[in-house]
């Protein structure tokens, strides 16, 4: 007998229907003759009509208190198919973050899993129940309750099946895999077989919604068993491995993006050795995450830095520069906004110059222009204005030749 974990999003827990649906996948999993521990999210846009209603009394809504709002989303989910299950004659019991044994770091909003205690599970799972786990929420050593971000239940259940030693992890959600880019906004956007664990952890660091980068880490780091399938399609997927075994042709394996970035400007700092350090410490220290960064020195001596953040986080990005103002040593601070991040992904990459070089020229030729690069061995991304991405995307993905 294996142990197998399911891990079902918010589409495909939508409404009952959906969830009967969750049931029968589960209950044929369990026909398999294998122990099943199922991860799900809170009901379709649950999530978000939570967050309106938060802003609805606060712009600005208290960290700890978003994190028990949002928390209630998928504690609904497990109580409804722990029913559906029960129902269908299948013993299930249903857990929250806490009582499913899931510590994080003290951060609200946006935490890290520091460790699971699994023993409650398992000894569910040896009276032969599925054990039904809320996603994206955890508890902290001081009994704080916290979640992970949005996506944070793909990190959930890839952590418990790192835990408990699963034999595999499979992601069900409303596409049947992972493709060449968004097939939504791209009709030539295609399924690849296998994506390597690089490959997918830049793809989803870059804006690519099927799986948290987070997740992808764990998988990574732990040797996870891990495939990307549809909930409403009994079909292959996609695999996430160590290194992808098909369609080793394509230097280029995906196209991703993101909107809402905003490029936030430091003027007239004082060109010192420890102004970065400095900086980028003060940003860390208040969970700002810094993506793309841009040092430029003046002829005064003085250095600008830009660096690219999401705009969720420009308020408090550009408060916490302002509080720290003497510290850092800066003139003036300029954002500029509605801009957007399109990158390039492939492994292949590494052994073929001039994937850079195309990237710019096709940009460049259909008059698009670039505001901040970045690159490392496997991906190029190219910040450019928020209008243009979609044009971008369809560009690359057929320069490249990654449609059907």
């Amino acid at each position: 007998m294996g142990l197998v974990v399911q891990k079902f999003g918010g589409t495909s827990v939508g409404n009952v229907e959906r969830i009967l649906n969750v049931a029968a996948c589960v209950k044929d999993e369990t026909e398999r003759g294998n122990n099943v521990v199922v991860v799900v999210s809170a009901m379709g846009k649950s999530t978000d009509k939570l967050v309106g209603l938060a802003k609805e009394i606060s712009n600005q809504p208290n960290k700890r208190e978003m994190d028990m709002l949002l928390s209630t989303g998928e504690q609904v989910t497990i109580a409804l198919l722990s029913m559906a299950l029960n129902q269908q004659g299948l013993p299930a019991v249903s857990y929250t973050g806490w009582q499913a044994g899931i510590v994080t770091e003290p951060v609200h909003g946006n935490a890290r899993i520091s460790t699971i205690k699994t023993e409650s599970i398992k000894n569910q799972l040896a009276e032969g129940k599925v054990v039904i786990v809320a996603g994206f929420q955890g508890i902290t050593e001081d009994g704080e309750i916290t979640t992970l971000g949005r996506g944070g239940s793909d990190t959930t259940a890839v952590a418990l099946a790192a835990a408990l030693k699963a034999d595999k992890c499979d992601i069900y959600t409303d596409v049947t895999g992972v493709f060449t880019t968004d097939p939504r906004y791209v009709k030539e956007a295609r399924k690849l077989l296998s994506v390597s664990y690089d490959e997918m952890l830049e793809l989803a660091n870059l804006g690519a919604g099927v799986l948290h980068p987070r997740a992808v880490e764990f998988a990574k780091n732990y040797q996870v068993r891990l495939e990307v399938r549809s909930s409403m399609e009994k079909i292959e997927g996609t695999v996430i491995e160590g290194e992808a075994t098909m369609e080793q042709n394509l230097v280029v394996r995906g196209v991703a993006f993101e909107d809402d970035i905003t490029k936030v400007t430091v003027l007239g700092l004082t060109n010192s050795l420890t102004s970065l350090s400095t900086i980028f410490t003060t940003l860390a220290q208040n969970h700002i995450n810094v993506d793309i960064i841009i040092q430029s020195t003046t002829e005064g001596g003085t250095a600008n830095l830009s660096f690219s953040i999401h705009t969720d986080d420009l308020l408090e990005t550009l408060k916490v520069l302002e509080d720290n103002k003497a510290v850092l040593g800066y003139e003036q601070l300029d954002a500029e906004n509605k801009l957007a991040k399109v990158s390039i992904v492939g492994s292949g990459m590494i052994s073929n110059p001039g994937v850079a070089a195309k990237m710019f020229e096709v940009l460049a030729s259909n008059g698009i222009q670039i505001k901040m690069v970045s690159t490392s061995e496997i991906k190029v991304s190219a910040v450019l204005e928020e209008k243009n991405m979609l044009k971008a995307v369809e560009l690359l993905h057929r320069a490249f030749e990654l449609g059907n």
